[in-house]
């Protein structure tokens, strides 16, 4: 499925790292950044999952909600989190049903060699749950605060009109 801006955000419910479910209807009302990622504890999935960290504070802030999903398990999850201390929740898509909905799943080649995996995509929800931004090309360094300065400059250009 491809999804566009101005897309009814596809609904999910998945649970964290404790077993909590969290649901995208839940968050109704609210701007949501949902981001794709391939594995904790990897080079690029750390470096984006700090740059989210670091930035933190300006999102909430700004009240908009951040989740990050892989297809790792509730263990792994939990040791990332840990680990480095991330402010924000990360949620378990074992089957990957969240990431094809979101068309953040699909073949992948590494090395010369075919696998299926999740794909670095973001996807931010506007609080009327139509998808508002989406990113297919992440720099995961400088993700978190290009999104915020998106954001930012979208809702400056709103408010001069």
């Amino acid at each position: 499925m491809t999804l566009n801006i101005g897309d009814i955000a596809p609904p999910f419910s998945l649970p964290d790292a404790q077993g909590n479910i969290h649901s995208l209807e839940e968050l109704q009302g609210c701007r949501v950044v949902l981001y794709f990622y391939p594995r904790d504890n990897t080079p690029g999935c750390t470096k984006e999952a700090c740059a989210f960290r670091d930035a933190y504070a300006d999102y909430q802030a700004n009240n908009i909600v951040v989740f990050g999903i892989s297809t790792d398990d509730p263990k792994a999850h939990n040791k990332f989190t840990t680990k480095y201390q991330l402010p924000f929740t990360l949620l378990c898509d074992v089957d990957a049903k969240v990431s094809t909905a979101y068309g953040s799943y699909g073949l992948k080649k590494f090395m010369g060699k075919e696998f299926m995996g999740v794909y670095r995509y973001t996807f931010v929800i506007a609080p009327d749950g139509r998808i508002e931004k989406i990113y297919t090309k992440v720099k995961p360094e400088s993700h978190a605060t290009e999104i915020l300065a998106d954001l930012s400059d979208r809702d400056s250009s709103k408010q001069v009109s």
